[in-house]
């Protein structure tokens, strides 16, 4: 049975549910960080607690958005979008009346879970909804509203602490989830594509639940408990037997949740690992940059939130643009030279020192860099999950957005690891400990387990916290700009990865929409090269 294509009003305002749905889960994700000191007063949150408010909800959606994603394919994925949003709006009211810490984790943690049951439901419905001339400015529009609401988060969170509570922070959801209930109820369009006959993957799920939960839980607890800590080993274990173990089990199920043949599509294999290098080399980055400006620049928190602001306003401004750019020339251009523009970027920063004047010394960068990831990330999304059938386009948005955000732990924790051992050397460097005083001795031994940082310095006198306060910074300096290169290469090597292997999808044009005349179904890279079709001749439709 024929299904009737949605009106332009429908779909405007379906993107509208998508954006509101998927825009409060990231808003989540920072809104938090600028709680905590509010949350510690009033439950008494020691360090171990807030640092759980802030990781249980990313264990839950970083493990889970797998498990999302493939339920999002073998049911209604209308009725999953509501149910994950209907989830996070009780969830959310849980967390903003919860009476004790120990409710409050358990509540963010179940947030999470249907956080990632809704993210991979909006991007498998703009898919499925719009037509594909349209798709990348619908996933542009995307991209650039939920960057807003990951930049509203610290600055919104402030202003709803200093004036209310921090449990308003939670609390203003709930408007915004009865407002995306009532589009999605009232206009997404309901999707009836899935094979007759499967069965849920309830033991994919569990190991993949256990492969990303175990591992992602070793990787945020690594740099507080140390690599050797039995609970740090054993979840690594845990988690690595559960990936090799979900890998073998895919492969020989009748019903996988992740169907491996997923990555035999060229583009999304590549356009996976170009996610997996670039959101490593972007998370990494901006974590330092964060830490750098507030812990040795002397940034507040709002201004160094602030600080961030061109990088939004560029994805707001080009996402959509680049996105629609990418439908009619292919999206390999952007995806191999967006990522080169964004370390350029990356690189500009190089030039920050001392408090790091923002004009001079940071803007530069950080627009270039922004330039770049607004040419990127729209192509890149509407890439891989346009490499699939629409049967697996919610999994395809699982995955990507479980790379995205598994590769940003992974380069927090190992760039970690670099930016330590290198303030560590160039800090002994500068002071050999045979010639400091015990006082001053034991200021660098406590700078030592706090990196990126100068405040060690300021229990001493004034003329050795002169010099200690000097050294730090020589030694953030140094390790912040080895943070830099790092993430600018990883970036750069994303764009390289997309230059080589992304090929650009095959699609029927007139011969009069080209000067180059190309022909039904060539490759938009090869139709320049052939003959010219005569105008009047139209191309047979696929």
């Amino acid at each position: 049975m024929a299904v009737e294509a949605p009106d332009r009003r429908t779909l405007r305002l379906t993107l509208v549910a998508c954006i509101l749905g998927s825009g409060i889960v990231f808003l989540d994700g920072t809104v938090v960080n600028v709680g905590l000191p509010a949350i510690q007063r009033d439950l008494g949150a020691g360090l171990a607690a807030q640092q759980w408010i802030v990781e249980a909800y990313l264990l839950t959606l970083s493990s889970l958005l797998l498990v999302g994603g493939s339920l999002d394919d073998l049911f209604e994925r209308k009725r999953i979008f509501s149910a994950g949003v209907a989830g996070f709006g009780v969830m959310s009211l849980a967390c903003a009346v919860a009476p004790s810490v120990e409710l409050l984790i358990a509540f963010r943690a179940l947030q999470g879970a249907f956080g990632a049951l809704l993210v991979p439901s909006t991007l498998a419905i703009i898919v499925s909804s719009f037509p594909e001339s349209e798709r990348g400015k619908a996933i542009g529009s995307w991209t650039a509203w939920t960057g807003i609401a990951t930049v509203i988060g610290p600055l919104g969170g402030g202003l709803l602490i200093d004036n209310a509570s921090w449990r308003w922070i939670f609390a203003i959801n709930v408007p915004v989830v009865i407002v995306t209930l009532f589009l999605i109820a009232r206009f997404v369009p309901a999707t009836f594509h899935n094979v007759t006959g499967r069965r849920v993957d309830l033991v994919g799920a569990l190991l993949c639940a256990v492969g990303l939960g175990g591992t992602i839980f070793a990787l945020i607890e690594q740099p507080l408990l140390g690599a050797s800590d039995p609970a740090v080993i054993g979840t690594a274990i845990a988690g690595v037997l559960g990936i090799v173990l979900f890998i073998w089990h895919e492969r020989r199920t009748p019903d996988p949740m992740m169907p491996l043949d997923l990555f035999r599509s060229r583009n999304f294999a590549v356009g996976n690992l170009a996610t997996l290098t670039m959101y490593a080399g972007l998370g990494g980055g901006l974590f330092f940059l964060g830490l750098y400006l507030q812990q040795v620049a002397g940034y507040s928190a709002t201004a160094a939130g602030a600080t961030f602001l061109p990088i939004t306003l560029l994805m707001f401004a080009f996402s959509r643009r680049f996105g629609g750019m990418a439908d009619r020339l292919g999206p390999r251009l952007f995806m191999g030279v967006g990522p080169l523009v964004a370390s350029v970027g990356l690189f500009l920063l190089l030039r920050v020192h001392g408090d790091a004047p923002f004009t001079s010394e940071l803007l530069p960068g950080l627009v270039v860099f922004g330039l770049g990831l607004a040419m990127t990330v729209a192509p890149l999304t509407a890439t891989v999950l346009g490499a699939v059938s629409s049967e697996h386009s919610g999994v395809a948005s699982g995955v990507n957005n479980a790379i995205a955000r598994i590769a940003g732990l992974l380069a927090v924790a190992a760039l970690g690891t670099v930016v330590a051992t290198n303030f560590k050397n160039t800090l002994d460097e500068q002071l050999p400990a045979s010639r400091l005083s015990p006082a001053v001795r034991a200021a660098v031994d406590k700078a030592r387990g706090t990196p990126l940082s100068n405040r060690a310095a300021g229990s001493l006198r004034d003329g050795d916290r002169v010099v200690v306060r000097r050294a730090l910074g020589s030694a953030s300096e140094s390790a912040f700009h080895l943070s830099l290169i790092c993430a600018g290469v990883l970036v750069a090597f994303g764009g390289a990865v997309s230059l080589v292997g992304i090929e650009n999808p095959k699609r029927a044009v007139r011969a009069e929409e080209c000067p180059g005349g190309p022909i039904c179904g060539a490759s938009q890279d090869h139709a320049r090269e052939q003959p010219q079709l005569p105008a009047e001749v139209e191309p047979a439709r696929a």
